[in-house]
């Protein structure tokens, strides 16, 4: 394979709040060879040249709450109950709308069950895209959780798989670890919204027994309620964090628990209360509801980052109605709630990584695999600048 070199960039790395200027980086078989001052440079070889003056070379980004089976919009649920070979396609739009984007890891944190139309087994369809992915460039890297685990009365019927308790919950949590998920996905806003559908010892069940496995946990948790029950435990993470209280946070920085943000879903549902007809989102109830829960987020996500959560960064695209090709909105949301332009690449890139157990996800270092991308301006202090792709390695 012909050696590439990019030359005379400057590099975004989300470490500190300044850029490297005039870089060089040669890439050769996918990896990085080295990274050198421009004025410095080894000598390339009968390498490619690419003139990156005037760009910024950024980590490929890590999409922490992605659901890669489902195609996002105002229908997203209803999609979920497509053929299997439907939802599979989608998978494969979607992951080449991720690395067109920046971004190189994607962690499926829900899919919709199915028989896989390439091997004929019956799990979460994300399992099957991550397989059929691996060891492709033009694809991301997947670690997917299989299917939402929920108590039953939750979710719509068919969707998840639903317990009735906690001892349903742990063995339901087993079933995804036997069928090949890289980590299971609790849900924990249950039928009534007040009340947490598991206590904290029946999720430090699950969390004990998967990490027995090697396996780590999250839960998907918007209200209070909820986040509460899984801060008193040593589960990895929390997805989306809308309702946080200086207590929970307090605790979750003590465990070392991550806060994945969503902020874009909420953005985009605001997007969408101006363009669609969809009664829910279109009446001036439903646009203020949309705007009210946008506003209690970033108080939350700005109080988790004060506290000293780590914060990684996700679209719940599919999921939700945004796009998988829209990380850039979740940085400059994260902005949006206080964060420093660096520390909100941060959460796109290495913090996603560090949370994956992938020292090489989201950062750049040589010897490591060639995963960045090139963007015309500062992502340092423009995170608009992530939407101006113009290179991915």
């Amino acid at each position: 394979m012909v050696a590439t070199l990019y030359r005379d960039a400057v590099l975004a790395d989300g470490t500190s709040a300044s850029l490297r200027l005039g870089l060089s980086v040669l890439v050769h078989d996918d990896r990085i060879v080295w990274i050198r001052p421009r004025d410095g440079e080894e000598d390339p070889g009968d390498a490619a040249v690419i003139d990156c003056s005037g760009a910024c070379i950024v980590p490929g980004m890590v999409d922490c709450h992605s659901h890669l089976t489902l195609p996002g919009g105002a229908h997203w649920i209803e999609r979920g109950a497509d053929p299997p070979a439907a939802l599979m396609r989608v998978a494969e739009d979607n992951g080449d709308l991720q690395v067109r984007s920046g971004v190189r890891w994607a962690r499926d944190v829900g899919a919709p069950r199915g028989v896989d139309p390439d091997d004929g087994r019956e799990r979460a369809l994300s399992l099957g895209v991550r397989d059929r992915w691996r060891g492709r460039r033009d694809r991301p890297y997947v670690r997917a959780a299989g299917t939402w685990l929920a108590r039953r009365g939750t979710m719509p019927v068919g969707v998840d798989i639903e317990v009735d308790d906690g001892d349903g919950l742990l063995a339901a949590a087993m079933q995804q670890l036997d069928e090949g998920a890289d980590l299971v996905k609790l849900y924990m806003d249950g039928p009534d919204r007040d009340v947490a559908p598991f206590t904290a010892t029946e999720v430090a069940r699950v969390v004990d027994a998967c990490h027995a496995r090697g396996a780590k946990v999250t839960a998907h948790a918007t209200v209070l309620p909820g986040a509460r029950e899984c801060a008193a435990t040593q589960i990895d993470s929390i997805e989306h964090g809308m309702q946080l209280d200086a207590g929970i946070c307090a605790s979750l920085a003590s465990h070392g628990t991550a806060v994945v943000s969503t902020l874009t879903v909420l953005r985009s549902w605001r997007s969408f209360a101006t363009t669609t007809d969809i009664p829910r989102f279109v009446s001036d109830e439903g646009r203020a509801a949309v705007a009210a829960r946008e506003e209690a987020a970033l108080h939350s996500i700005a109080l988790a980052h004060r506290s000293g959560v780590r914060i990684c960064a996700g679209t719940d695209f599919g999921g939700g109605s945004a796009r998988a090709n829209q990380m850039a909105w979740e940085v400059e949301a994260l902005v949006a709630a206080g964060l420093q332009p660096w520390e909100a690449l941060a959460a796109a890139t290495w913090h996603g990584g560090d949370l994956l157990g992938e020292p090489d996800a989201g950062r750049i270092r040589e010897g490591g695999p060639a995963d960045f991308f090139v963007v015309h301006g500062d992502p340092l202090s423009d995170p608009s600048a992530l939407w101006r792709v113009w290179k991915v390695a």
